[in-house]
């Protein structure tokens, strides 16, 4: 066990004055927390080795001191009461006969008469201004206590300085008091000035009570310093650290999340023996508060050995903070826990425990303990229903089927029969659902399709006058929107408006993506213009859709004129948008439109980014135009851009399909210096074009260099390899590349067989070529009657049946119709006939 440092490390650092937050607890003189058995105020201040309370001169902190006055002070007493609680000049002639006559007693005894705060701090500041007469700490601690139980923190931190500034001499206990006003607003650091001042000024010389009231002020922040030096100073001036010493850094230590130390001090107080409901309520709450639900739940297992016993507040506040910690089995035990001590659970416990668990949609014993709530004779309110609903919601198998039979009940529909969940929600009387429930199931039911059942559900929302939010309305109209039911939206449209129930962005956007999805320019651009109005902006997403949509079907014309209006409507499109349509027109061969669209857009200011200028640059180098793509991409240079990988790739083939290979290694090697590493499609292209160009040595070369540096060829890229060397009379090393795909199960298309039997017959090495062709057979590879490579095979197939080499074994194929005869010429498939 470590013991308590007689000198803790660290200096005092007090936060700033607006960082405090204001507390919400009323003011308690003995500031304990009574949540496991009630401790009588006395026992905070009989066993204080250093006095007693009979010691002090008059018991300044009771509430229920009442100043032995004389008759005439009484009427004075009942005169400025009087006074001050009706309207009054500062020229009161009243007043000015009674000034003569305030005494401090005087002054004290008003202060407790007035109920009201304001006009006791009117009377309080009065009083000081008057000639002759001056407070004491008395009258300050009354109107203390009074601004503190009124939460009026700043004319409190203004009395605390008054104190200072009019020197007025305090003993030890009234010291205290006024410490202990402040510390239960959150005045914190005040009291600790306070402290300081009264001290350094000789107004005050504090004991170990002083010193115990300022760490019970300091506890109820986070400040472990400041504690930690308090409580150096008690110790070094010769104070003992008891129970009363140690439960404030209990306390402070536990507000910090310092728990180890924590922990430690709870020793120290275990080791005197002064473990009481106090000091384990702080800790077991304190563990539960910063989420050590194991260690909360291990303590008030030991609790037992302490004779101490839980109560309904505290299983309660436990409870919640274990079910705020997603460990709603600590709290499921604790419950039991409770029932064994014979305390009666309410409705509230039981919402909290049923909320936990529908959380973590554990249905099966929420539903138990619905079970054992109606057993109790509790009736369920909404608020769990409408839990038990959401969460049946949830589940997969059947859960849309249940949440709609639930809120049925709740409705007072009389299923046919009476099954498991019918007899566990049926409840005596109707409980409503509310709005919540409602919105729940008809979610429900719209994901899973069943939109007349959830227009249904919406009707008998008006048949128990259930209010209807804009989220009941926002689902059904998206729901209906996207299954094309415009006119069930238009509807709900209507009724909403007829509800006073403004849309919002999500239900235009709701329209906006039916009109968009469906291609219906008007419509869409409708909607914008409704959502101009009404301060809302179309979802981009859908505007893409539409733009995509169109230039998909060859109207890209159509969709840059849309791009138009919404900019005249005040909508500026994003690159995104622009992108699109860009790329549209290049698809349907508009070229020029595209380039005027990209050049507009520049000239408007928009920053475009690398994919729009990659959408340009692929379109002119498939134009054959590369020299502009070229263009394009040193402008893009110019505005800072770095060009991706696909950049380059499109420049590539571009050049490649150009016939310029040096062009093409160019931007290869820009690629190096640009440190952009090339990617398969790079290599592919390269490859493929130093085929075209007659250069395969370089393409073979390329090959290993991309090996070489870990980018694995994929199908594609062996078939451009297979291809290009077949175009230059190389086959055998072909049909090398075609066994390493096979090895790796990687299939090649029709034309790569074809380009391989083309080669093998140009070699005149017809059975290599038959071997091909009874491999397509043998995998039906066969290219389509439209495929530009059907008129090769068909070519080869006739010289392979009129070679003496293979003739036969393409005859037995024919025969066996595995080769089509109209692979054959026409005389030849008359003589094949003819033989059969």
């Amino acid at each position: 066990m470590v013991c308590i440092p007689r000198i803790f490390s660290g200096s005092i650092r007090i936060a700033k004055r607006q960082f405090f937050c204001k507390s919400n607890e009323p003011i308690n003189d003995f500031a304990s927390i009574q949540l496991f058995v009630n401790v009588p105020n006395t026992l905070f201040m009989r066993d204080l080795p250093c006095f007693r309370i009979s010691q002090f001169c008059r018991k300044f902190c009771s509430k229920t001191y009442i100043v032995d006055l004389s008759p005439d002070s009484q009427r004075i007493v009942d005169s400025l009461i009087s006074t001050f609680t009706k309207s009054f000049g500062p020229d009161n002639q009243e007043l000015s006969h009674l000034v003569s006559k305030l005494t401090t007693d005087i002054v004290e005894t008003v202060l407790k008469g007035i109920k009201n705060w304001r006009i006791a701090y009117k009377f309080f500041t009065w009083a000081k201004g008057q000639s002759g007469y001056h407070h004491n700490c008395y009258t300050h601690n009354t109107m203390a206590s009074i601004l503190a139980h009124a939460r009026q923190n700043g004319a409190l931190r203004d009395l605390a300085l008054d104190v200072v500034h009019s020197r007025v001499s305090m003993s030890p206990g009234a010291l205290g008091f006024l410490i202990r006003c402040l510390g239960s607003v959150g005045l914190v650091v005040e009291a600790n000035e306070l402290f300081d001042q009264v001290r350094m000024r000789h107004l005050c010389v504090p004991n170990n009570y002083s010193y115990i009231c300022l760490l019970e002020a300091i506890s109820k922040s986070n400040l472990i310093d400041v504690a930690e030096m308090r409580l150096n100073e008690m110790l070094n001036d010769g104070w003992q650290a008891d129970k009363f010493v140690l439960t404030p850094m209990l306390q402070v230590y536990c507000n910090g999340g310092e728990l180890e130390k924590a922990w430690n001090v709870f020793d120290q107080i275990n080791k005197i023996g002064s473990v009481d409901a106090h000091v384990l309520s702080i800790l077991v709450l304190s563990f539960s508060k910063w989420g050590e639900v194991d260690k909360a739940f291990e303590l008030i297992e030991r609790m037992e050995d302490y004779n101490v016993s839980l109560n309904e507040k505290t299983v309660y506040v436990l409870i919640h903070g274990f079910v705020s910690a997603s460990r709603v089995d600590k709290a499921l035990q604790l419950f039991d826990k409770m029932c064994k001590l014979g305390f009666s659970p309410d409705i509230a416990i039981y919402d909290v425990l049923i909320g936990g668990l529908c959380k973590t949609g554990e249905l099966e014993k929420a539903s138990y303990l619905y079970s054992q709530m109606k057993s109790s004779g509790i009736l369920p309110d909404v608020g769990i229903l409408t839990k038990l609903i959401s969460v049946t919601e949830e589940e997969e198998m059947g859960s849309t089927d249940k949440a709609y039979c639930m809120i049925k009940i709740m409705m007072g529909d009389k299923p046919d029969s009476e099954t498991g969940i019918e007899k566990l929600f049926k409840v005596k009387g109707i409980v409503w659902p509310n709005t919540t429930s409602f919105t729940v199931v008809i979610d429900g039911l719209c994901k899973n399709g069943r939109l007349d059942e959830a227009l249904e559900l919406f009707r008998d929302m008006d048949k128990i006058e259930c209010k209807k939010d804009i989220t009941v309305y926002n689902n059904l109209i998206d729901a209906l929107s996207s299954s094309n039911r415009i006119g069930d939206c238009i509807q709900l449209l209507s009724k909403m408006k007829h509800a006073r129930i403004q849309p919002t962005q999500f239900t235009y956007n709701s329209f906006y993506g039916y009109f968009c999805r469906s291609e219906d320019v008007p419509g869409a651009f409708n909607v914008v213009k409704e959502m101009r109005l009404n301060g809302h902006n179309p979802w981009i997403k859908h505007s893409t859709t539409l733009v995509k949509q169109l230039c998909k079907h060859g109207r890209a014309v159509e969709a840059c004129k849309f791009l138009d209006d919404m900019v005249k409507e005040g909508f500026v499109p994003d690159i995104i948008l622009y992108s699109a349509a860009i790329d549209g027109l290049l698809k349907v061969k508009e070229l020029d439109h595209a380039l005027e669209l990209f050049q507009n857009i520049c000239a408007r200011g928009y920053r475009l980014d690398v994919i729009a200028y990659n959408i340009l640059i692929n379109g002119l180098c498939k134009a054959k135009r590369v020299s502009e793509a070229q263009d394009i991409l040193n402008e893009m240079l110019n505005k800072g851009l770095v060009p991706s990988v696909v950049t380059y790739n499109s420049l590539i083939d571009g050049w490649c399909k150009d016939g310029d290979i040096d062009q093409a290694l160019l931007c290869f090697s820009k690629m190096d210096g640009e440190e952009r590493e090339p990617n398969v499609v790079t290599y592919t292209t390269l490859i493929d074009g130093f085929c075209n160009a007659g250069r395969p040595d370089d393409a073979l070369m390329l090959w290993d260099e991309m090996k070489t540096k870990g980018c694995c060829p994929n199908r594609v890229a062996f078939m451009a390899m297979i291809n290009g060397l077949c175009k230059n009379g190389r086959p055998n090393l072909a049909f090398v590349f075609l066994r390493e795909m096979d090895k790796k199960e990687l299939r090649a298309d029709s034309f790569v067989y074809i380009a391989l039997i083309t080669a093998f017959l140009s070699n005149l090495n017809s059975l290599l070529a038959f071997d091909v062709l009874k491999e397509m057979v043998d995998r039906q590879i066969f290219p389509r009657h439209v495929d530009k490579n059907y008129s090769l095979l068909k070519d080869a197939v006739c010289k392979l049946s009129e070679d003496p080499h293979s003739s036969s074994n393409v005859k037995t194929l024919l025969a066996e119709g595995s080769i089509p005869l109209n692979f054959l010429s026409d005389e030849d498939e008359t003589k094949f006939k003819s033989i059969v």
